[in-house]
């Protein structure tokens, strides 16, 4: 579904993208969710989702952003191949949350995750970046482990 070739069109949505992300609270959010947020179980993930937990803003903002901006990849808006050249931080929270996602969807959001489950596992351009990704998460995920014990 995928548009073919990227054009100018798809380097004004990738920078305005960019932009977005350097903005202060995004920044911060992303920063937080890339370094606190490492759920070992369900109930982790489930904790997060409470308007109380000092996570929950920063794991909305990251994972809506995201989702908007896989969905323009999954709806043809922008080319896939050239989006994820420089987008692929959104798989970083989905490998996070695959393990959990089928909880995730039946106890909280029916539609949780489409869009980063479409770009990391179903469009060619991202499935073997994700694994790298997922890989990457698993190794620093098992490294927390080891230096908490």
């Amino acid at each position: 579904m995928s548009k073919d070739t990227p054009d100018h069109h798809d380097a004004e949505i990738v920078l305005r993208l960019y932009e977005l992300r350097r903005e202060p609270v995004m920044r911060d959010a992303r920063d937080t969710i890339n370094t606190q947020f490492w759920p070992r179980t369900f109930e982790d993930i489930l904790a997060v989702t409470k308007r109380d937990h000092h996570l929950n803003r920063p794991f909305r903002q990251v994972g809506s952003y995201w989702e908007m901006a896989y969905g323009m990849v999954k709806h043809g808006i922008v080319n896939a191949e050239y989006f994820l050249e420089s987008n692929g931080e959104g798989f970083f929270l989905f490998a996070k949350v695959l393990p959990f996602l089928e909880a995730y969807r039946r106890e909280v959001s029916p539609g949780g995750f489409r869009n980063a489950e479409w770009a990391a596992l179903k469009c060619p351009a991202g499935r073997d970046f994700f694994e790298v990704v997922r890989a990457r998460v698993k190794k620093q995920a098992e490294a927390r482990l080891t230096a908490a014990k």
